[in-house]
């Protein structure tokens, strides 16, 4: 008979055959033969989306080993019952917290144990990939004597991004599979690899369609499925003089991307290569003691809280909205990349503007964009094309589902564009202006349908920040708000809700960073000195070198508006700033600003002196200080929506949890015994703001 578990593949045509199911009380696995004795052994974890191990799931795979154990199938295949792929990765939930270096050993040490075991079974045993394999989930393929990925198949070990290297044996398993300093590259970057690239390098044996997998399972079986393995010069790479070489470069390459006071793991992982390369058995026993041991560091666990800030976001989209037809209004650097991200998210999109020629440069850099993004995919760059349609006259906006409005921060000219707007929106549209600090208040003026105005706040470059702030007024309509965020999470984007307030959560935070630093310019220190010293806390730039990729003209638009708007005690915006502005020297997009740029880069002085200790806590504390005044004016009531807004639409520094978390873990007596003395030294706008309580309640 047919088992019901093996038939949940069936959406995905794939034919397993007569099967007879095997009962071991499993609950994240079914366990079956086919015909020809083969065992599968499909994973499901329960009520999850995606397949993640955990303490449970490789308890099981130990019994399923233990059952075959006493009647030896043909072979194993290890594949995933679920259609979104193989497995995510370890379920970082269960290291939550962790604090005890030798608890996290133990707990490693016993799943090493299950890994070993399977690969030390004599029977052949097939890892069948579909989707993706990440983290653990390679582990566990790299375990397999035999790795098929089904065709779209990717790996990857994203280990990195949560200052983590592999801890399942992956670290030695993949060294010695492949050219080590390519398994080391893939490692320290956290690139994923495509199929056909995996086969390339060694790291899987075949690539089939989904029809054909059956007959490759039997192919393995039989013995004649397998890589060619290492090369001699491979073997030579892992030598100890070569790795002491290959080393050396490595951590310059890694200190560039990472600071290692910071990000420790690529140093780890280095040093674990370099001193254990080679002697695989040796490799694998480091490998538990250095994972466990950056597992239990400020970094990892804060990298985990940003992993499940940006899970929190996601589920703050839901699902549904409805939007299929988006029509966008403002062709420029933002609103042309509002309507690429659309179309290359798969929905319809209509672009205008006042004249065509911003319209052609926006399918211009659509079509650049599409082609890094595709894996040379050429349908797919073909297909977004084809989605995103240039309209000179506007004609989009009668079928769309949301109109985004990107037009130039004038309140007279938005709201001028909404009075021709909103005669010909179809009954249920939705208007969403990407205003980035406005009040929607002052926006709905003169609106029939002031209930279908919201706010989605997009971040420079589109295809890179991952943040949209969906902005509520006080006369939204709630069901519109559902449907905006389930709109940004159609598009792959995290939205962050915030009341409309000038500024929002983000420009309003930033804009005392941006204009603290403009006040150390004009106290005569180094722009690049002022750089440094936001960097070395751990920030991706300096506040110069983000006010240029910002542009100076929006900078100083927000800072007047903000400062009009909140009455804020705040330096007044530099004449010289004011003057660069009207001369058209915005920054990177023109080619100067506060730096001259060449390449898409600043050019800066090489020799800048050495920041002051105290001038991190004057240009982040009052970045800090906002985030408290968000929270205490209502504009979030969720610290947590307030540090993923900084960290995914801003880049505070990612592995410090979120300005508030880092106020959290630093003391807030001690946050603001500090302010109160720069406040002393500098001015009342350092003064603690009210929110202070919120957080300490």
């Amino acid at each position: 008979m047919h088992d019901p578990a093996l038939t949940l593949l069936k959406p995905r045509d794939l034919d397993l055959g007569l099967a007879t199911p095997v009962e071991l009380g499993l609950t994240h696995w079914k366990l079956g033969r086919d015909a020809d004795g083969i065992a599968w052994a499909l994973l499901d974890k329960v009520d999850s989306s995606a397949n993640t191990l955990d303490d449970a799931v490789l308890g099981e795979l130990d019994r399923i080993l233990d059952a075959l154990d006493t009647d030896r199938p043909a072979g194993l295949v290890i594949r995933s019952a679920k259609t979104s792929g193989f497995v995510a990765g370890a379920d970082v939930s269960q290291f939550r917290g962790a604090s005890d270096v030798n608890e996290v050993e133990q707990r490693m040490a016993r799943a090493h144990a299950i890994t070993d075991r399977l690969e030390g079974q004599a029977y052949p045993t097939i890892a069948v990939v579909h989707g993706y394999a990440l983290g653990g989930g390679l582990e566990v393929a790299l375990a397999c004597k035999v790795r098929i990925a089904v065709e779209g198949a990717r790996f990857g070990f994203p280990e990195v991004q949560l200052g983590l290297h592999p801890g399942l044996g992956g670290t030695a398993r993949f060294t010695r599979l492949i050219d080590p300093l390519q398994a080391m590259s893939f490692m320290l970057t956290g690139k994923t690899i495509p199929a056909r690239k995996a086969k390339a390098l060694g790291l899987v044996d075949a690539v089939v369609p989904e029809r054909h997998v059956r007959a490759a399972v039997q192919a393995a079986v039989r013995g004649e499925l397998h890589g060619d393995g290492q090369s001699l010069i491979d073997k030579l790479k892992d030598s100890a003089p070569a790795r002491r070489l290959a080393a050396g470069r490595m951590r310059d390459e890694a200190k560039k991307q990472a600071p290692p006071e910071h990000y420790p793991a690529p140093n780890a992982l280095i040093e674990l290569w370099e001193r254990h390369g080679g002697d695989f058995e040796a490799m694998k026993a480091a490998e538990i003691g250095s994972f466990a041991r950056l597992m239990v560091t400020p970094t990892v666990q804060n990298l985990i809280r940003v992993f499940f800030l940006r899970e929190k976001l996601k589920g703050l989209a839901g699902e549904g909205g409805g939007i299929k037809r988006v029509h966008v209004i403002g062709a420029g650097a933002m609103g042309g990349d509002i309507a690429a991200w659309c179309a290359w998210s798969g929905l319809s999109v209509t672009l205008t503007d006042v004249k065509p020629e911003p319209i052609g440069g926006a399918i211009k850099r659509a079509a650049e964009l599409y082609g890094k993004i595709s894996h040379d995919d050429h349908l797919q760059v073909r297909d977004a094309l084809d989605r995103l349609v240039p309209d000179l006259k506007g004609e989009g906006a009668r079928s769309a589902d949301l109109i985004i409005e990107a037009a130039p921060e004038k309140v007279e000219l938005k709201q001028g564009l909404y009075a021709k707007l909103e005669p010909v929106m179809k009954q249920g549209a939705i208007l969403a202006t990407n205003t980035s600090s406005i009040p929607l208040e002052t926006l709905r003026q003169g609106l029939q349908r002031p209930e279908r105005l919201v706010g989605l706040h997009f971040f420079n470059p589109v295809s890179r920040m991952q943040l949209v702030e969906v902005v509520r007024h006080d006369g939204l309509d709630a069901e519109v708000e559902k449907a905006a965020r389930a709109f940004v999470g159609t598009i792959d984007r995290l939205p962050a809700p915030a009341k409309s307030a000038p500024g929002f959560i983000v420009n309003r935070a930033l804009t005392p960073y941006l204009i603290e630093a403009m006040a150390m310019l004009d106290e005569g220190v180094a722009k690049e000195t002022i750089d440094k010293a936001a960097e070395r806390f751990g920030m991706p730039m300096g506040p110069i070198e983000l006010a240029d990729q910002v542009g100076l003209d929006i900078c100083l638009a927000v800072a007047d508006m903000l400062k009009r708007e909140l009455k804020w005690d705040m330096p007044d915006v530099p004449r010289w700033l004011r003057d660069k502005v009207e001369q058209k020297k915005l920054g990177k997009k023109t080619g100067e600003g506060l730096y001259v740029w060449k390449g898409g880069h600043a050019q800066k002085a090489p020799n800048a002196a050495e920041p002051d200790p105290e001038m991190a806590d004057r240009l982040i504390l009052p970045l800090v200080n906002t985030c408290a005044a968000l929270l205490g004016d209502g504009v979030s009531d969720d610290p947590d929506v307030i540090d993923a807004a900084m960290i995914f639409g801003a880049g505070f520094a990612p592995f410090r949890g979120g300005p508030l978390h880092y106020a959290r873990q630093r003391g807030v007596g001690d946050v603001k015994a500090k302010l109160d003395a720069l406040a002393g030294q500098y001015g009342e706008r350092f003064r603690p703001a009210e929110g202070w309580s919120k957080l300490e309640a």
